[in-house]
């Protein structure tokens, strides 16, 4: 018999690609996504959504993009789909989302933190990038580097990849972390 495996016969892989804006978090999801045919989830969507619905721009519209997206993962790992989230993941409070959506599930949460280690080269992919929001504002380098300063340290396993290579590269990289 030819053609695509039924669902249950795979495991769902349950992913969460994080790093500072500008790293390649979402180029980095989509790749993996399409690759695995997952489901790719990301915050920056929902949160330009919530704004566009006339919600307040704040610190509780990420939380709420959080709990959204939480959900989308949960729902679709029910249905034994894999799941790719990219966000940025700078607490361990935004961590535990995906901590408790795995432990919700019973599938396994998979880390993985994307870093550029040129200062240049980071800056150069921020500063370059065009993702079409019409509500959610493009970081300044500045705000960047105060985020990179605030990000509270990894608890727990996760896959530290410079994505600083082709795309290709990292999206390797990251596949074979998952087999």
């Amino acid at each position: 018999m030819t053609g695509r495996p039924k669902a249950e016969s795979i495991a769902a892989v349950f992913l969460v690609v994080s790093g500072l804006p500008g790293t390649g978090k979402s180029a980095v999801a989509h790749a993996v996504s399409a690759r695995l045919n997952a489901v790719h989830l990301s915050i920056d969507p929902v949160e330009d959504a919530m704004l566009g619905a006339g919600l307040e721009y704040g610190w509780s519209i990420g939380v709420a993009a959080y709990e959204a997206v939480r959900v989308m993962a949960e729902q679709n790992l029910a249905l034994g789909l894999s799941v790719v989230v990219d966000a940025v993941n700078d607490s361990e409070a935004a961590r535990n989302t995906w901590r408790n959506a795995a432990h919700a599930t019973g599938h396994p949460v998979t880390f993985v933190l994307l870093s550029v280690h040129s200062l240049d080269e980071h800056q150069r992919r921020l500063e370059s990038r065009e993702r079409g929001f019409t509500h959610v504002a493009e970081p300044t380098w500045e705000r960047v580097r105060a985020r990179a300063r605030d990000y509270e340290p990894w608890q727990g396993p996760c896959l530290l990849i410079d994505a600083s290579g082709p795309l290709s590269v990292v999206v390797d990289e990251v596949l074979s972390a998952l087999m």
